[in-house]
């Protein structure tokens, strides 16, 4: 062995890291905001979470992302430190699935159908499949299916050029020499995690392994340390993402840490004391890349096996470790590590513009029941409800460039799209209820009220703007463009309430039923719950477009149910609903 073969060992770990990264960014991608909704949905207990955390590891072939995101859900309140612990379990079994493929290069036949089998032989068809998908294709999708072939095919080259790069060794005696002393069951732990550490990849350094498998030279008994040690350097990336975090995400990266270890020691007690009771004779015999796959897999399973039932115990160590921190804070959201997967970025997004549609409508309403109630609790409320607001749209437009630009799928694109597009109309309708808190307020301080026939008419359009809200925050959370078709006819309802009600007012006052310092105050009433049904309107056009690629459909959009009988029947059912006295 030169040192170009060196050369050619190191291309071929550029290759495989290179591979592996587009292969896994690409699945992640192709599989948006589904991943996170999924771990926040079948995590109440360790054992869905451990087939949910070996699921989505599989999926997107990266344990390591699955714990970055985990350190950020937490991080960012979404996900308890307890539902966590099942993935962390599941994704280290799941990660078993890359040595098992990786295994299929030591196919040794003159058959074609098995020569089929090994990756060296296909991945050049996958190659050529995934550069005719993104070159010829328009679709989105369809070129991240280009990338994972492409990944794919780079990865398995990486393999090849290590495997060939390290095939010399064999033949020399000074590397037999060198093998001896990973007969020490510590050193060979710790040369597995150190390089498992540098890398960051617990597949790179089991291919790196398995390629030297080839050669005939790893005994069993040099390579389960090292694998025991692989699982414990894989646990870099998660100390590394916890950084800067909170104490509720750092315990995350404990437990990561305590169960890899604590696997690694039990292992190494139980095996090699059973060594010394049993002598197994399979320890001074070659190892290839099927028994490596094999010796991951059993071990990370039997780890499994035997800390899941302890996830309580594991939990209160992590607490123990990493001591409670204070609880008053700030709305606690948006980590940058959910930037590492950005369809749980987007996801995680769309929960939280969500909440503020939500708080958006409480404070419309609280506002408008201080117009026949005064409270002043309720005012202190409200007045923190927009500093929340106020709060949440600076942090949600912020977060959403920064999710733009990394790699969306094109359904991420449009969810970013109308969560910027809406965060925007659910702050400005908190600012109307500001105004029309402080309009309720001078009527409150003066003592003034408003005619009979003037609140008569104010309710039923307090009743049709509630109407209008509650569709619009419903279809928004709910995606339901459906539903959104039904805020239109409503909103033109409202306009021409207003009008009508802005004509009587005037006649009262032209014959003194009402005064002008009152006609001040319901104008500016009026003027408010207009622009909240504009938003309103709003709201609901950005789900119904959500999918179209330019405004322009939207406004044809808005041109063509217009002019529909639809809108027509629509509005004059509301008309006749929300009939003035």
């Amino acid at each position: 062995m030169d040192i170009f073969s060196l050369f050619t060992l190191c291309g071929g770990l550029a290759f495989f890291l290179y591979g592996m990264t587009t292969m896994s960014k690409s699945l992640e991608k192709m599989a948006g905001g589904r991943l996170e909704r999924l771990l926040k949905r079948m995590t109440e207990n360790p054992l869905k979470g451990l087939l949910l955390g070996a699921g989505i590891t599989i999926a997107i072939q990266s344990s390591s992302a699955v714990t970055v995101m985990l350190v950020g859900l937490v991080n960012s309140g979404v996900m308890e430190l307890g539902q966590t612990i099942g993935v962390l379990m599941g994704s280290n079994v799941g990660t078993t699935l890359t040595a098992w493929i990786l295994s299929l290069t030591g196919i040794e036949s003159e058959s074609v159908l098995l020569n089929m089998l090994k990756p060296e032989n296909f991945s050049p068809l996958f190659a050529l499949a995934g550069i005719l998908l993104i070159m010829g294709s328009k679709r989105q999708r369809r070129r991240d299916v280009g990338r994972i072939l492409i990944g794919f095919a780079i990865l398995m080259s990486g393999m090849e050029m290590m495997k060939n790069s390290v095939s010399p060794l064999a033949e020399m005696p000074g590397f037999a020499d060198l093998l001896t002393a990973f007969n020490n069951p510590l050193l060979g732990v710790l040369v597995g995690a150190v390089f498992t550490g540098v890398i960051q990849s617990s597949a790179a350094s089991v291919g790196i392994l398995q390629a030297l498998a080839l050669t005939g030279s790893i005994t069993y008994g040099m390579a389960i340390p090292i694998i025991m040690g692989q699982n414990i350097g894989t646990c870099v990336t998660a100390l590394i993402s916890s950084i800067g975090v909170s104490r509720g995400a750092k315990r995350v990266s404990v437990i990561h840490v305590a169960f890899n270890v604590t696997g690694a020691v039990v292992g190494l007690i139980v095996f090699y004391g059973g060594d010394l009771i049993f002598h197994f004779p399979f320890l001074d015999a070659a190892v290839g890349a099927v028994g490596i796959a094999l010796c991951h897999t059993v071990f990370n399973v039997a780890t499994t096996a035997l800390l899941l039932p302890f996830s309580r115990q594991l939990e209160k160590l992590a607490r123990a470790a990493v001591k409670e921190e204070d609880k008053s804070r700030q709305v606690a959201f948006l980590d940058p590590l959910l930037l590492r997967t950005p369809g749980a970025a987007v996801s995680e997004c769309a929960a939280l513009v969500n909440e503020m549609g939500a708080l958006a409508r409480r404070s419309l309403l609280g506002s408008l029941g201080q117009l026949s109630k005064y409270s002043g609790e309720l005012e202190s409320e409200l007045l923190e409800n927009e500093d929340k607001l106020d709060l949440y749209e600076d942090r949600l437009s912020g977060y959403l460039v920064q999710i733009s630009q990394h790699g969306l799928s094109m359904e991420d694109i449009h969810t970013v799209s109308r969560l910027l597009h809406a965060i925007g109309d659910f702050e400005r309708i908190g600012d109307h209820a500001l105004n029309i808190q402080e309009s309720a307020r001078e009527l409150h301080e003066k003592g003034l009220s408003f005619s009979g026939a003037a609140e008569a008419e104010l309710q039923v359009l307090q009743r049709a703007l509630e109407d209008i809200l509650a569709v619009s925050v419903d279809c928004f959370q709910a995606d339901d463009p459906a539903a959104a078709r039904k805020v239109e006819p409503l909103e033109e309802t409202i306009d021409q309430l207003t009008d009508e009600i802005r004509a009587r007012h005037i006649r009262r006052l032209q014959t003194g039923e009402c005064t002008v310092q009152l006609g001040f105050i319901l104008s500016d009433l009026l003027t408010n719950l207009e622009r909240v049904s504009d938003h309103c309107s709003n709201i609901a056009v950005c789900v119904i477009e959500e999918r179209e690629d330019h405004a322009e459909q939207r406004h044809a959009y808005l041109h063509d149910f217009k002019a529909a009988g639809e809108f027509t029947a629509s509005l004059n059912k509301d008309l006749e609903k929300y009939k003035l006295p």
